[in-house]
Order: structure tokens, then sequence, then C-alpha cells
């Protein structure tokens, strides 16, 4: 028996989120599932994106992931897929998750059956999501298909002496995480002393952690991800920098 993770733009006020699991104790009460998240910001697919790609890899191989956010897709005609990607399933909507997640395509998709329901997520993609958590195989489900719809991340530019990247994300504290990966930096780097631009903020040190620094000072980390974040220690860095979602953040090297 495999497990269903939820992740959806819900929220926690409503009863939306009781009539999901609801009907997973109809359709399969042995089915052990796992919520992510209801509180992502509403029809915000990077969002969606960022806190999935954090996590996913933490379940056991052969986790489903059910994605119920902006879950009519992206068109007039509602397209919604399971699929494969790094030994987990995901049933989504067609509305360029996938291709975020995948930063580009997965390793295999099918179109579910379209269905004409106020609540894609609770009629279309919980069925599926239980099938594959029951041991069904994905080609099972529907066609295989190669049409997805794309949607690209954010590039980062690398030079010499000098990487330009953004914010993807601004999470619960206010702390600023950046699309700049710790590989990256090491890449261009080669360990030379840098400092890190953003918003009037010049940061000359990555510290281990946000409370390294003193209260009130903004500080350079890197995550569990390896990402670079930025932050004010005690203090919430969106608001008191006024840097936000897709914000440039220079990383700067000592020209030898």
């Amino acid at each position: 028996m495999g497990l269903i993770t939820l992740l959806t733009d819900f929220g926690y006020r409503d009863h939306y989120v009781a009539a999901l699991k609801a009907r997973l104790l109809r359709l399969a009460p042995g089915v052990p599932v796992v919520d992510i998240s209801h509180g992502v910001e509403p029809f915000n697919t990077a969002h969606a994106v960022h806190v999935l790609q954090a996590v996913f890899r933490d379940f056991p191989l052969g986790t489903v992931h059910v994605v119920g956010v902006k879950d009519h897709g992206a068109g007039p005609e509602p397209v919604w897929h399971a699929a494969q990607y790094q030994g987990h399933y995901f049933a989504v909507a067609d509305n360029g998750i996938l291709a975020l997640l995948c930063d580009g395509a997965p390793e295999a998709w099918v179109a579910l059956p379209a269905a004409v329901t106020a609540s894609p997520t609770r009629d279309v993609l919980l069925p599926a999501a239980v099938a594959l958590a029951q041991g069904a195989p994905l080609a099972s489900l529907g066609p295989l298909v190669s049409d997805l719809y794309v949607r690209t991340n954010r590039q980062l530019r690398l030079q010499d002496h000098r990487i330009t990247g953004h914010v993807a994300h601004v999470d619960h504290y206010g702390n600023l995480i950046t699309n700049i990966s710790r590989a990256a930096v090491e890449a261009v780097g080669h360990g030379r002393p840098l400092s890190v631009h953003f918003g009037r903020e010049v940061v000359k040190e990555v510290r281990p952690h946000f409370s390294a620094a003193p209260a009130g000072e903004a500080v350079v980390v890197f995550n569990s991800q390896d990402y670079l974040c930025l932050g004010i220690c005690e203090g919430n860095a969106a608001e008191l920098l006024g840097q936000y979602f897709d914000s440039q953040v220079d990383v700067r090297f000592k020209v030898e």
C-alpha cells in the first residue's frame, strides 16, 4: 500500500480539505495520507512548485503526490495528468506545475479521463492517486501523451565573477529563498570571498543558520535544499527590505 500526499490552495477556513479526506476515506480507508500544505497562495503555481520541490524527495519512493492548485488547468479545455518523476507519482492539472517541477518533462505521463466537476482534485485526481497507491500501473489510468503545458523556471545568469539570480519564494518568516544553488556558487566562486547584494543590503558572509547573526541584522545562509536564502535575524526580510518574489539577487566574487 502506497502513501498519498496532499498539496492544495484550499486553505483552512472552509470544508474543502475535509471533503478531500472524506472522499479518500470512502475510496481507500487504509491508504495513509500526509498533508504537505493547504496554505498555498490561491492559484499560485510557483508557490506550489517551490513547496513540492523542497519536500517530495523526503517521502518514500512510490509516494503519490496530489496537487490541487489551479486544478482546472491552464486553458478552456481542462486536462489532468498522472505522471512519474524520480520514482514518485504526481496527479495534477495540466497547468505548468509538472514542467516547472521537472524543469522540463516527467519521465512518463498519461491523460486522466475528463470530467465535468466543480472539484477536479476530489473527483479526478484523487481516484487516480488511490489507484496508483494501490499498485495500478501508470499506463492503466489513461493514454500516454506527449503534450504538456510548458512553463520554464527562471535561469541563473553566470559570469566569471558574478551570479545573478532571483527570489523564488518568500517563506512564512519573510525569508527570501533564491534560485541560486550552492553548486553554482562553488562552480563560479572557486572559494573566493563573496558578497551578496539584494535591495539596499550587502552581506559578505554566508552563515550556518539564520540565528547565527545578531538580532535585526541581514543574514545569508544555504537552506537544507542547498539554495541561497536571505533573511533578517528575528525579522521579516521581505517587509523590511522591500524584496519579494522575483526580486533580483547578485552574488559577486572578488577579482583576484
